[in-house]
């Protein structure tokens, strides 16, 4: 076995145990190199590589191709919520078919984190970069975002220069009390979750379109917090009362699951008694509901993958200031007639 130098081996030393000139093993190592060469050749030079331990030199391949085979990721809550992370996967999905690598920090919601982080990123030389929020929101940039080829994923720039992929949720809310008029109810309690969030005013307008064309439909529309126990709450109101609604469409599925509970503890049954539809599909319990949880599924991953594609492709610049993704129904077992 050939001894390993005491310093760290160069691409001269990889030659040199190959018979070959470095010029040749870079045409080895690079991936993009169009040069011929033998499979005899090419089999020494990655034995002389395996055997010194030898690494190529990132900066130096950088600087060569203009870009760090990197894509890089700011994300504004400072762990993984599994909403984000399911963006993240699609991400990821797409730099590794593309042979990139996610470079991925975390700013919170401060604007100098976030252009601290946008600048670390930059002077990587990253081949782009997706600013990703945990709840669709129009986020302020710093100027650091404009500097780099860039989306923002479910979620939008305020001054509309950077496109982003969002939920259609308007569409999103449409389906979801779509999903219980078509099992026959017609006053349907709407639990949403804070009144101001663009999530909420979307679905809340897509519930309204979807009532529409049922001129004896009812929407009893209530504001909450996203949270379990605001959906339980504002779910045991409603069904407290003499007149309760038959459907209760919630604005995630956390507070769907408040809503299961408060249906538990007055002793109604689910779909029976009362229907309930869930919206964003990205908690896995929810299956092991019983009955299992009707709800509508955000494109998270879709989102992610798309975004980091479009970068990838450099095709960024051509997309429209929002890109809205379907929202679809997935159909379970809370939903049966009134």
């Amino acid at each position: 076995m050939t001894p390993r130098p005491s310093r760290r081996p160069t691409m001269a030393d990889v030659g040199r145990l190959a018979g070959v000139s470095a010029a040749t093993v870079s045409f080895v190592l690079n991936p993009d190199s169009d040069q011929s060469i033998s499979q005899a050749t090419r089999a020494r030079v990655l034995q002389a590589v395996a055997d010194l331990g030898y690494r190529p030199n990132r900066a130096a391949r950088v600087l060569r191709r203009g870009s760090s085979g990197t894509l890089g990721v700011v994300v504004d809550e400072s762990a993984v919520e599994s909403p984000v992370g399911q963006i993240l996967a699609g991400a990821y999905d797409a730099a590794a078919a593309g042979q990139h690598v996610l470079l991925t920090m975390f700013s919170g919601r401060a604007t100098e984190i976030l252009a601290t982080c946008l600048e670390t990123l930059v002077s990587h030389q990253v081949t782009g970069v997706l600013v990703l929020c945990s709840g669709t929101r129009t986020i302020d940039l710093p100027p650091a975002a404009y500097d780099v080829p860039a989306l923002v994923v479910n979620g939008l720039d305020a001054t509309g220069r950077l496109p982003a992929f969002v939920p259609d949720d308007r569409g999103g809310g449409a389906a979801a009390v779509a999903t219980v008029l078509a099992a026959g109810h017609r006053d349907i309690g709407l639990l949403l979750g804070r009144a101001g969030v663009l999530a909420t005013r979307d679905r809340l307008a897509g519930a309204q379109d979807a009532v529409a064309g049922f001129p004896d439909a009812r929407l009893r529309v209530h504001y909450g917090n996203y949270y379990l126990d605001s959906g339980y709450a504002l779910a045991r109101e409603l069904l407290d009362q003499p007149d309760p609604p038959t459907a209760l469409v919630c604005g995630n599925d956390r507070m769907a699951l408040g809503a299961y509970l408060a249906a538990g503890h007055l002793g109604r049954r689910i779909p029976d008694d009362v229907s309930v539809v869930g919206y964003d599909d990205t908690d896995p319990g929810i299956e092991l509901l019983t009955p299992p949880l009707s709800t509508i599924r955000l494109p998270l991953y879709d989102m992610g993958r798309a975004a980091a594609a479009a970068l990838l492709a450099g095709t960024a610049a051509d997309l429209p200031a929002a890109t809205a993704l379907p929202c679809p129904p997935v159909p379970r077992g809370s939903v049966g007639p009134p």
